[in-house]
């Protein structure tokens, strides 16, 4: 008995104690050893990050800011750091627009696997947009506060994109399915109506989805550490800050992820398997290679997306005592090789996007007509 009064008795101080009290009340009592360590390391990251200890803990009463992280223990590689972050930014939001822009001229791109093309790459420019102020001021200018409704705001607009992304990607397949096994009905089942239709639902669909998952959190108290483990807010990460029960924000999460990104990933697959089946049917081997060549671009822009996804996800709800550079290596695969990546793919195995870049990426042949 006295022993789960102790217990409950450190629970209720947690987001008070300093890391030094908590580890003489471990001593006493064993149960508070993993509150213990839990606040240990983040009192070194608070220490990495040049912060005193009066900032590591949250007043219930007040809502402070986050305190973002860069990569602890390289604060003096930083600024080189960001120099790489701003050739990423730049070489992604200039080689999508040039996408957006050679979509919208060129009228041989004027059909439904371009349009769900451009669909993917402005979704990539407003990912990019929606991270970029907080990653550069965290290792330009040695900025880690963000306002809490700030960090809200990001972290709905990062998962909003990133469903937008996975439910382009579906369309992609099903065009691709569609083009595969029933080819001759192709022009009259993916109107240009109906590719319309497409992205306004998947718009739609990660709008209404994510909608209360700002307002889920912010009813929690947050009375633990207010550091996060990524220069950019996402809400696995958050939530860990809790000191209330999170059931309801773990199961709407979980429920969200499965019916959505784990839904979209099955029927991608399922769209796989079917073309697989119709290509094989096809007499000519040189035929079979060529159909199945088409669809490298899309196969690898899948995995580009769907692989940081998944093991961002891993980490987060699995790693919780993983190094911390495993956190930041993932959160930078998942922020910047997919936006990167995916114009990149598409330009080296589809002449209609390659011309279109390499005309606005080589001097001499600059065509301000479709780059601007």
């Amino acid at each position: 008995m006295s022993c789960s009064i102790g217990f409950a008795h450190v629970e209720q101080e947690e987001g008070l104690l300093s890391p030094l009290l908590l580890r003489k009340k471990a001593h006493s009592n064993p149960k508070a050893a993993d509150k213990y360590l839990y606040h240990t390391k983040r009192f070194q990251t608070l220490s990495l990050l040049g912060l005193g200890e009066e900032g590591e803990m949250e007043n219930i009463s007040g809502v402070p800011p986050f305190l973002l992280t860069g990569i602890p223990g390289l604060e003096s590689s930083h600024s080189w750091l960001a120099g790489l972050r701003c050739v990423m930014y730049a070489l992604a939001l200039g080689a999508n627009t040039v996408i957006l822009r050679a979509v919208q001229v060129e009228s041989n791109l004027h059909e439904p696997m371009y349009y769900f093309l451009s669909m993917l790459s402005f979704s990539d420019v407003a990912m990019s947009m929606a991270t970029l102020p907080t990653v550069l001021r965290t290792f330009c200018l040695n900025a880690h506060n963000i306002a809490f409704d700030a960090c809200l705001i990001q972290m709905f607009l990062i998962h909003s994109f990133s469903m937008i992304q996975s439910g382009i990607l579906l369309a992609m397949s099903f065009d691709r399915h569609v083009a595969s096994c029933d080819p001759l009905h192709y022009a009259t089942v993916l109107t240009n109506g109906v590719s319309a239709g497409i992205g306004i639902a998947v718009t739609a669909r990660s709008f209404i989805t994510l909608f209360p998952l700002p307002f889920f959190f912010k009813r929690l108290p947050i009375c633990r550490s207010n550091v996060l483990s990524h220069s950019y807010c996402l809400h696995p990460d958050m939530i860990k800050l809790a000191c209330a029960d999170i059931t309801i924000n773990s199961i709407y999460g979980l429920f969200v992820l499965v019916s959505t990104f784990g839904m979209d990933l099955f029927l991608i697959f399922l769209s796989y398997v079917l073309i697989l089946h119709s290509v094989m049917a096809i007499a000519s081997r040189k035929e079979r290679l060529k159909a199945l060549n088409t669809r490298v671009s899309h196969t690898l822009v899948v995995l580009a997306f769907y692989v940081p996804m998944i093991g961002i996800s891993v980490v987060h709800r699995f790693g919780k005592h993983a190094p911390h550079y495993r956190h930041v290596l993932m959160s930078n695969v998942y922020l910047f090789v997919p936006p990167v990546l995916n114009p990149l793919v598409y330009s080296a195995k589809t002449k209609e996007i390659a011309q279109p870049l390499s005309v606005c990426f080589a001097p001499s042949k600059c065509d301000f007509h479709i780059c601007f």
